[in-house]
């Protein structure tokens, strides 16, 4: 019965995407293009949460656990290295977040297939290597200018989605997660709870098929746009 109503929920997995992927195109046009609206930041709130979801989702659906990771993090990685050629930013992108809770998630449910012990050593082994990397470099480096978006938090979002059986307690753990992350960022972090309303909709279904191609293009696209249209109106200024 359970199952039956959530399936009868509006929203797909593509469609809650596309939510996260415009307002994450608002989010950062505000940010490169127009700082002092501060609405556009607001609305951008709502694009972690719901990508954390997929992300836990995808981890779950994916038929390909290493091209999965791959794409993610390859696609990451080509950001990072043309950021730090432009810019010479070290700032690492949400992308490179959720390659961090990839391997974690993954690093747990491959463990669950092996004799216990792996799953006493590999995923908190992997656990310290993410925490180093989120937050160790930048601790111990703070000159370098390294930094992970949304820091050990933001990486473990999705592993706590992840972790939760139902459907009821994923939302509740995701909402736990948006406070924490709220707690210790600013205060329009707060904001990033109005991810839950869509979020409560979604009915487990990934929706029309052929858009995967689009979602993961997206990302380096928009980024580009943005900077050409920032580079323009520095011209024209």
């Amino acid at each position: 019965m359970a199952e039956q109503s959530s399936r009868a929920l509006p929203l797909t997995g593509n469609q809650l995407k596309m939510l996260a992927l415009i307002t994450m195109t608002i989010d950062h046009i505000g940010s490169r293009l127009f700082p002092q609206i501060l609405l556009l930041r607001i609305i951008g709130r709502l694009a972690l949460p719901i990508f954390a979801y997929m992300i836990a989702e995808g981890c779950v659906y994916s038929k390909n656990r290493k091209r999965y990771l791959f794409t993610i993090a390859g696609l990451g990685l080509f950001c990072q290295i043309v950021y730090y050629v432009f810019d010479r930013s070290l700032y690492q992108c949400i992308l490179i977040t959720f390659t961090c809770s990839i391997l974690l998630i993954f690093s747990i449910r491959w463990a669950e297939e092996k004799p216990v012990w792996y799953r006493l050593l590999l995923p908190p082994c992997v656990l310290a290597a993410v925490l180093f990397v989120t937050e160790g470099i930048a601790y111990h480096v703070p000159s370098s200018g390294f930094e992970v978006d949304y820091g050990f938090a933001g990486a473990m979002l999705p592993v706590l989605i992840h972790l939760m059986p139902t459907r009821q307690t994923k939302w509740m753990g995701t909402a736990l997660g948006l406070i924490f992350l709220a707690m210790q960022s600013s205060v329009i972090q707060w904001f990033s709870l109005l991810a839950l309303i869509p979020l409560a909709l979604y009915g487990g279904k990934r929706g029309k098929k052929g858009m995967k191609s689009f979602f993961y293009l997206y990302y380096p696209l928009h980024l580009a746009a943005i900077e050409g249209i920032a580079m323009l109106m520095q011209a024209l200024t």
